[in-house]
């Protein structure tokens, strides 16, 4: 469902957050790591400008889009008290790139108006399940980084990220295990609360987005177990991370994305 009539505040944010993204994503070994990290901080404040407007604004909306959003500006936030707190973490350019693009995808897809009936208690639940994805593709994106410093020791390369590989590794395996509990509270809750948090109407259903909800949580339950019971890291650990990532993506913003998108009906 794309919103023709955005008003101006919000092309402006989005703009201007798209902006702020895209120059600290273009200037990661161009610029000084003092203007770059205060673009990051101005993306993520003009986005959290634009994040408010769209979900407790006049008209409340939410979607795939605003879910990929969010989800970003929460990968910003983590980012941003990372490079705080080691002065010389090198942050991924593509994680300022997706925000760039977030914030442009959810003004053209703003998703359906949400339900005035709704419970007051569903903010919550939103927040829990967005908190859970920005924990989890946070924890990927660390894996990622992990991985590629690896590579670069076994081939004799500058493998420098800023942080020691075992931090990141720990910090990693810290965003899946409370990303696993928010995920674990927000399925608990939609499958004892779902009737009042979403309404009759649109209580539990065993549709696809819940399918692939719990075939990822089964396979964090798989790694969590794996990683604590027998000791699994390295690549092994990070595929199965990869693997409950995508279905978790494809749970909520892949479901709301072939009905507003591609079948155009608004949920």
């Amino acid at each position: 469902m794309i919103l023709a009539s955005a008003s101006l505040m919000t092309i402006s944010l989005a703009f201007a957050a798209a902006v702020a993204y895209a120059i600290s994503a273009a200037g990661t070994s161009r610029l000084p790591a003092v203007v770059i990290n205060s673009a990051v901080w101005i993306a993520w404040i003009l986005h959290g400008m634009l994040l408010f407007i769209g979900l407790w604004g006049a008209e409340a909306r939410f979607g795939f889009a605003p879910a990929l959003s969010l989800t970003a500006w929460l990968v910003g936030l983590v980012y941003a008290i990372e490079g705080f707190v080691y002065p010389q973490f090198k942050k991924p350019w593509i994680t300022s790139g997706l925000g760039s693009a977030c914030v442009l995808l959810a003004v053209l897809f703003p998703g359906a108006t949400l339900n005035p009936n709704a419970s007051a208690w569903l903010p919550l639940h939103f927040a829990l399940g967005i908190a859970s994805y920005g924990l989890f593709a946070i924890a990927v994106a660390h894996a990622w980084l992990m991985t590629r410093a690896e590579v670069r020791i076994r081939s004799a390369t500058d493998a420098q990220t800023g942080m020691p590989i075992l931090t990141m590794e720990r910090l990693t395996f810290r965003f899946v295990t409370v990303g696993f509990v928010l995920l674990s509270a927000t399925l608990l809750a939609g499958l004892l609360f779902g009737g009042q948090l979403y309404g009759s109407a649109h209580a539990l259903q065993w549709n696809h987005k819940t399918i692939f909800a719990f075939l990822s949580w089964l396979t964090f339950a798989v790694l969590m177990i794996g990683r604590f019971r027998f000791g699994w890291r390295g690549r092994q650990a990070v595929r199965v991370l990869y693997i409950g990532s995508g279905l978790l993506l494809l749970a909520y913003v892949g479901s709301r994305f072939v009905m507003e998108v591609i079948l155009g009906k608004a949920l």
